[in-house]
């Protein structure tokens, strides 16, 4: 890797999961790269810095700094007025008149605020209280009768105004310094970001996303082709129209585009794109254990629509079964208890979970239903087999395509699992997550 001073910056349109591996990839290989994101929930982890926050000052002297997330009945409300809420929502009554609705963050058992969208006389959405891990109200959005939405305020610590945008033109209005500061669109705001941020000519800009963070690129001045492309989507029947403005060396900056979904290379590679241009890119993943033989097996679910369980069950009855929940089982989830291989464990704590994910040693992702406890991520960490079947699977950059059935293939499945070559399972299942090395990661820049 060249040695240099220049500031990199990896620029997310939004975080998400495809994001956060490739920030903890770089730091897995020592590679110093600074990270900011344009669309902030109000929940970006550590060391990921906000593009709209960065204006708004730190929250520690904010009127209503708890220092932790809301907890869903700590939302201001006119006296009489009843908050009740459950495991994946909440709302706010007046007398049997619903006025607000509660959204959390995930996890979403622990009840902690994200969203409360106030409600007009038709019960229609009117403005929407956007909290952020600290626990204050950051940022307000307005819609209209339509329920279209019109504008987002984002506050300082004292409740001032700082940033208005204007869904309906586009323009952003920054209040900063003293000074108001008008954008046409959200690329200016974010050039104007990078620039206060100490980004200069000749720093480099990486990003994953073909809309404002390639907007952006293409607007800052030449550096010979040291931005990077990281495209983490799917790929369609075309190639995008932005991403052949690189592929045919027409982008101002962007010289490279790494492809960190296996399906997605190969599909631009058939499309025509150049080997050259276009090179795959997996993670780098930290387990938290060596491979593991045993018989214990782990089910994460937020429903009781499993496929195919009692087949599983009593197909396998050398295997122990621990299925868990974050809430309250159904009667027909706990009619399995009947089983002696299997252990139901509803409402499970965190500790509880954590140890399950560290003592089993194959996972069934069979749920129907949401991903809870990003349970997958775990299991491949924790060097867990992992099986699935095509409706269910939540994960497929995680799973062997070879450990995914159709459906009414259980007996296949089964046989599968009682002949299971524990190395070559999970050689398999590395290959399919395109795990990186930490040379190729420090090569890249």
């Amino acid at each position: 890797m060249e040695s240099i001073d220049r500031k990199i910056v990896l620029l997310l349109d939004s975080y998400n999961e495809p994001g956060r591996m490739l920030i903890e990839s770089f730091e897995a290989a020592g590679v110093v790269v600074e990270s900011a994101c344009i669309n902030d929930d109000g929940f970006l982890p550590e060391g990921v810095t906000s593009v709209y926050g960065f204006f708004l000052g730190k929250p520690m002297n904010a009127a209503d700094y708890l220092g932790k997330p809301r907890y869903f009945n700590q939302i201001t409300v006119p006296d009489y007025w009843e908050i009740s809420g459950n495991n994946s929502n909440a709302k706010v009554m007046d007398m049997g008149t619903e006025r607000a609705r509660i959204f959390y963050t995930e996890p979403a058992n622990k009840r902690h605020v994200k969203v409360v969208d106030w409600l007009d006389e038709y019960g229609k959405v009117r403005y929407s209280d956007h909290y952020n891990k600290y626990g204050c109200l950051y940022a307000r959005t307005i819609f209209n009768a339509k329920g279209q939405k019109v504008d987002k305020t984002y506050f300082d610590n004292e409740g001032r105004e700082i940033i208005l945008e204007n869904f309906v033109t586009g323009d952003i209005i920054l209040n900063y310094k003293g000074q108001v500061y008008m954008f046409k669109n959200k690329t200016d705001f974010t050039l104007f970001f990078l620039g206060e941020y100490g980004f200069k000519e000749g720093d480099r800009l990486l990003f994953n996303s073909l809309s404002t963070p390639f907007f952006v690129s293409q607007r800052l001045p030449d550096n010979g082709h040291g931005d990077i492309l990281f495209w983490q989507e799917p790929t369609g029947e075309q190639i995008p129209g932005n991403m052949k403005i690189i592929l045919d060396n027409n982008s101002s900056r962007t010289g490279a585009i790494y492809v960190q979904r296996r399906n997605s290379y190969d599909q631009l590679i058939s499309l025509g794109a150049s080997p050259e241009m276009v090179r795959p890119l997996g993670y780098i993943y930290s387990y938290k254990r060596e491979n593991s033989l045993g018989n214990e097996v782990l089910i994460c679910t937020n429903s009781d629509q499993l496929e195919a369980i009692e087949s599983l069950v009593t197909g396998l009855d050398n295997m122990h079964f621990n299925i868990v929940a974050i809430t309250e089982m159904s009667a027909k989830l706990m009619s399995l208890q009947k089983y002696q291989n299997v252990s139901l464990y509803p409402g499970i704590k965190a500790d509880l979970a954590q140890e399950m994910f560290d003592t089993c040693n194959i996972y069934l992702d069979i749920n129907y239903g949401g991903e809870i406890l990003s349970s997958l991520q775990e299991a491949y960490y924790n060097n867990m087999v992992i099986y699935s079947f095509e409706a269910t699977c939540h994960a497929r950059s995680l799973v062997a395509g070879e450990h995914i059935y159709a459906i009414g293939q259980e007996k296949e499945m089964i046989k599968a699992i009682k002949n299971i070559d524990w190395a070559k399972a999970i050689s398999l299942q590395h290959a399919k997550s395109m795990e990186e090395s930490v040379e190729k990661y420090k090569n890249i820049l």
